[in-house]
């Protein structure tokens, strides 16, 4: 009985495709979502999918000169619902999918892969400017406005001199108000950074020691909360980001999973205190995090610390013997999402009893 209480995670459609899914997302306030990858000739591709009835539709397909590794909408209004992409040539670009016959904005972002993107404040009232950031292959992080051509609103590299560690991940963070915001960004030697953008300053750095695959803020725009990033070396590591001590840093846990590379973390839109991990082997993790009874304790000079609070695995599946390279919860239905994986199948699934927790 106790395991029929347990959330059910099940594939609903699957659709196999004849090129390398690299990203999905769900089109905001609409039945679909949009893949992104690579053909065997090296261009890329846009793909528009509606489920309708229990069935997927292939709306419009856009191909694209240069093979596209990552995408986002959230530094689009819900209006416009424009998508940001990045490609294996450092370019940004952002698209009206009404019309694709061009990109209505357009950047020479970086001089190698883009790798990650992340946005923020599109679908918000009063958080600050729409902005994107941006990581690369080629070591520098760089957060770009739309209204302002050719040129990112911030730049952050290593020092002249200094080795170019590759950027897999990116996240925005902290944006609650107008002023306030944060980029963390994770590098391949298991660096994570954390800048602030008011201050245009380093607020915070450690090393996990594996390369930073994932990384994820509970949510963008409150003030933070709680951080998940995940590592090629099979952990999950969980920061607790209300509380900073000068010396310890954030309080954080580490979760063995997937006994495989954990390749990303995504909360659920929503219940920030439950996300999923995808793993190198194939399986996905379905997590929730539960709070300490005190969040912050004084040490032994009165300086107040952050207490870590424990993770439970509320469930996993096993859905493909090749790694899941994406996952996007639906924002409009609980428990619906989209994955993608190297097998070259793109899969709808549903997770059950999720309005329990």
């Amino acid at each position: 009985m106790e395991k029929l209480a347990k959330p059910v995670i099940v594939s609903h459609i699957e659709k196999s495709v004849d090129y390398t899914l690299f990203d999905s997302k769900w089109v905001p306030c609409s039945a679909k979502f949009v893949t992104m990858g690579s053909r065997p000739r090296d261009t890329g591709v846009i793909q528009i999918h509606e489920v309708s009835s229990g069935e997927l539709k292939l709306v419009k397909t856009i191909e694209r000169p240069q093979s596209i590794k990552c995408g986002t909408f959230k530094a689009s209004n819900l209006r416009d619902r424009f998508l940001a992409t990045g490609d294996f040539k450092g370019k940004l670009h952002i698209y009206d999918l009404e019309d694709s016959s061009s990109p209505v904005y357009s950047a020479d972002a970086h001089t190698q892969v883009l790798n990650t993107i992340d946005g923020v404040a599109g679908d918000c009232i009063g958080c600050g400017a729409p902005e994107i950031v941006t990581g690369s292959k080629d070591g520098s992080v760089k957060v770009w406005d739309s209204r302002q051509k050719d040129k990112p609103v911030a730049y952050m590299q290593p020092p002249e001199g200094n080795v170019r560690r590759d950027c897999w991940s990116v996240a925005f963070g902290n944006s609650y108000n107008n002023e306030d915001r944060v980029v963390a960004a994770g590098y391949d030697n298991g660096d994570i950074k954390m800048f602030d953008l008011r201050a245009m300053s380093l607020r915070w750095e450690c090393n996990l020691k594996h390369g930073i695959c994932g990384l994820e803020f509970d949510r963008r725009d409150i003030a933070m909360n709680k951080l998940v990033a995940t590592t090629m070396g099979s952990k999950i590591f969980v920061f607790d980001l209300r509380t900073q001590h000068p010396k310890k840093g954030f309080a954080h846990l580490i979760q063995k999973a997937h006994d495989s590379t954990v390749w990303l973390v995504r909360h659920l839109p929503q219940n920030r205190e439950i996300f999923v991990t995808c793993g190198g082997n194939g399986s996905i993790c379905l997590w929730k995090y539960n709070y300490p009874e005190k969040r912050r304790i004084a040490d032994s000079d009165g300086i107040e610390e952050g207490v870590i609070g424990s993770l439970t695995q509320l469930q996993n599946n096993s859905l493909s013997s090749q790694p899941v390279t994406s996952l996007d919860w639906c924002p409009d239905k609980l428990g619906l999402a989209v994955c993608t994986a190297f097998d070259e199948t793109l899969r709808v699934i549903l997770t059950t009893k999720l309005n329990l927790y």
